[in-house]
C-alpha cells in the first residue's frame, strides 16, 4: 500500500464523519422546505404515507451522497496538495 493512501486513512475516516454531521444538518433543512415539518418521517412511521416516507428517503439519500462526494473529493485535493500524490 502507498504511503500516501496509507497516510489518508484517517484523514478518510475524519472527513466520513464530518460529510455525516453536514448531510444530516443539511437534510434536516431541505425536509422544512419541503414538507414545512420538523422532523422527516421514519420508515416505521405508521401515520405518515407511502409518498412522504419515500420522498424523505430519497432527497435523504441524494443529499447524502452529494456531500460525501464533495467532502472527499476536497480531501483528496488537499492531500495531494500537501504530500504531492493522489490518495488513491
Amino acid at each position: 500500500m502507498k504511503a500516501s493512501k496509507l497516510a489518508y486513512k484517517p484523514v478518510g475516516f475524519a472527513l466520513g464523519a464530518a460529510s455525516g454531521m453536514i448531510a444530516g444538518a443539511a437534510f434536516k433543512q431541505a425536509w422544512k422546505l419541503i414538507e414545512g415539518e420538523g422532523d422527516a418521517p421514519d420508515a416505521l412511521d405508521q401515520h405518515r404515507p407511502w409518498r412522504q416516507i419515500l420522498l424523505a428517503a430519497a432527497v435523504q439519500g441524494a443529499i447524502f451522497s452529494v456531500v460525501k462526494a464533495a467532502v472527499e473529493r476536497s480531501g483528496a485535493q488537499a492531500t495531494r496538495h500537501v504530500t504531492g500524490t493522489w490518495p488513491a
